[in-house]
């Protein structure tokens, strides 16, 4: 087994405002590198806010997600803190064409893996809801990529929000790809007991999966949406490690025992079970796990 402390930054991030999100990043980051992480996990679209609506559709605000994201990972460098793994959701585009039907530019509801200054990986939703409050076939085509990073021994995989309430699509590989630990950034909105929802669906995907789960949500309030928090960690059989207050703001630490990965590196296609097929993308950051430390 193998110890990794994870932060999780349960945060308001500002639609449309990517300077005071990237300031907001590194006090967060500072913050959780003070208490000791190996890794922070931001919410989903943190960067730009969530949701962004049509914004999505203007080329030039798309560009800008982009280098908000470059750019705040050169300066976690610069601040000495380019040595902390941090994974942010932001907007990204395919760079492929659109088809008929799909919205203007392709874009992604992406999340990437910023390290020693660079953006390492990136991702982008599998499952795009189009049902209830959400609309987002109008704003983002889909992604068809597991990341799984190698973090002091542990295979570490993420997928965004959306992917964890869906079978198939990435989710339903994570347990094929040898992951010991998946992280999910989320924007879930406020419903009537959704909290006892939300611990269900973790247990069970965890259990699935085989492997502990960190659900990361954003809080606050944007256009008729309330977001609540309640960001959930569990381990691989569907126990509830530690969760985080409702409507706050939270840095919540959690210290957890993992499998070390003895898994090959490299690229795999996997049967996504939903007519698709998800690519997993295996990279190492760092092979040697810690010092066992006390909790």
């Amino acid at each position: 087994m193998a110890q990794l402390r994870i932060a999780l930054a349960q945060t308001n991030p500002t639609v449309g405002d990517l300077a005071a999100n990237a300031d907001r990043l590194i006090v967060w980051t500072r913050d959780a590198a003070e208490r000791g992480a190996h890794l922070v996990v931001f919410t989903e679209m943190f960067l730009t806010g969530y949701p962004v609506e049509d914004l999505v559709l203007r080329t030039s605000f798309v560009d800008a997600s982009i280098k908000a994201l470059e750019e705040v990972a050169h300066r976690l460098e610069r601040e000495g803190l380019g040595e902390l793994p941090v994974v942010v959701g932001y907007v990204d585009r395919t760079g492929l064409a659109p088809r008929t039907g799909q919205p203007k530019g392709a874009p992604l509801d992406a999340a990437a893996l910023l390290h020693k200054g660079e953006v390492v990986t990136r991702t982008a939703k599998h499952h795009l809801p189009n049902y209830g409050v959400f609309d987002e076939y109008r704003y983002f085509v889909r992604g068809d990529r597991l990341p799984v990073f190698r973090l002091h021994g542990v295979d570490v995989a993420i997928a965004v929000c959306e992917d964890l309430w869906q079978d198939g699509g990435p989710v339903s590989v994570v347990g094929q790809a040898g992951a010991g630990l998946l992280v999910v950034p989320n924007a879930s909105p406020y419903e009537k007991e959704k909290d006892d929802v939300r611990l269900e669906l973790c247990a069970r995907r965890a259990r699935e999966a085989g492997c502990a789960l960190v659900y990361v949500n954003q809080v606050g309030g944007q256009d008729e949406l309330v977001f609540d928090g309640d960001s959930i960690v569990v381990d691989g059989s569907g126990e509830l490690l530690a969760r985080a207050g409702q409507f706050t703001e939270e840095l919540l630490v959690v210290d957890l025992d993992l499998p070390a990965s003895q898994a090959e590196t490299g690229t795999s296609p996997y049967d996504a079970g939903d007519g698709s097929t998800i690519t997993v993308e295996r990279l190492v950051l760092s092979a040697d796990p810690v010092a066992p430390y006390p909790p």
